[in-house]
């Protein structure tokens, strides 16, 4: 069965994913060993070690038992699903009853986190966690680098000086924290987009699920974003790099852009993608 997901760069990364309102989504960082959501879970991201649950519903979380299956299938170790600490209990409940329908476990790796809670993925990467306005238990996640700095006072030594500092237990640099991703889910407007490492990631992820002026009721009703929102929105957000996902099939995608172009500034629209925006035909074609 030929795959659904589309592949854009935006910025510094590759992004492998499908996002439809109420239909599917995952978004899968390959480079970064991330996945957010996991929509019906594709095989593109069955060899990601780590998937971020945003929440519970099911065109974002349906994907996880077969997401813990298939990496059983093909012989990779279980992944780490990370979610809301208040999610855990659910999934283990539905692991056990499709252990027992299968007549064999998936084993899997399941990891709470809470607002402001943070996880190492690896050696200098790290996920923070932050409490999103959508449904219970609803969280977004930033991807966040630490990077080491020489201090000021040392640019002037050698290698073999420094090296000689470091010995004597000397601090010789300075960590700091680098947001590369946020990724905000479903969610409708809230304080987290006043985050440091939510408004000055590299790359910013963000539903908009609505266009038309008189979607205004569905929005607040699902705690969704509406286009109008955006130009306040984005003032408040430093990030290079925005990527729209979770758009409806109530307004066509090219209405949708069309919209978010006069609703918001040029400088702004330049700096946006929309996940789900396909290249003109005769672009495809000389692709």
């Amino acid at each position: 069965m030929p795959t659904r997901v589309v592949e854009k760069t935006v910025g510094d990364y590759r992004i492998v994913g499908y996002s439809l309102a109420g239909e599917e989504t995952t978004i899968a960082l390959p480079e970064l060993n991330v996945c957010f959501d996991a929509g019906r879970s594709p095989r593109e991201i069955i060899a990601i070690d780590n998937l971020c649950l945003s929440h519970g519903h099911m065109d974002h979380a349906a994907g996880v038992p077969y997401y813990l299956s298939q990496r059983i299938f093909v012989g990779t170790s279980p992944g780490k699903v990370i979610m809301h600490r208040g999610l855990i209990g659910s999934f283990e409940r539905l692991m056990e009853c499709w252990a027992e329908i299968e007549r064999h476990p998936s084993p899997a790796e399941f990891y709470g986190l809470t607002d402001g809670e943070q996880l190492p993925l690896n050696r200098n990467l790290a996920l923070r966690a932050f409490d999103v306005n959508h449904a219970a238990c609803a969280l977004g996640y930033s991807l966040i680098e630490t990077r080491h700095k020489l201090k000021p006072e040392y640019t002037d030594r050698t290698g073999p000086q420094l090296v000689e500092l470091k010995k004597q237990g000397i601090k010789i640099q300075d960590n700091i924290d680098v947001p590369l991703v946020a990724y905000c889910g479903d969610t409708a407007d809230g304080k987290f987009f006043d985050l440091d490492h939510v408004r000055n990631a590299k790359l910013l992820i963000v539903e908009c699920t609505f266009f038309d002026s008189d979607h205004l009721v569905r929005a607040k009703a699902g705690r969704h974003l509406h286009v109008r929102e955006f130009p306040d929105i984005l003032k408040r957000i430093n990030s290079p790099n925005i990527l729209i996902t979770h758009v409806t099939r109530r307004t066509a995608l090219g209405a949708a852009k069309r919209t978010l172009q006069k609703t918001i500034s040029e400088s702004d629209f330049d700096r946006i993608t929309m996940l789900m925006d396909k290249p003109p035909r005769h672009a495809r074609r000389q692709g």
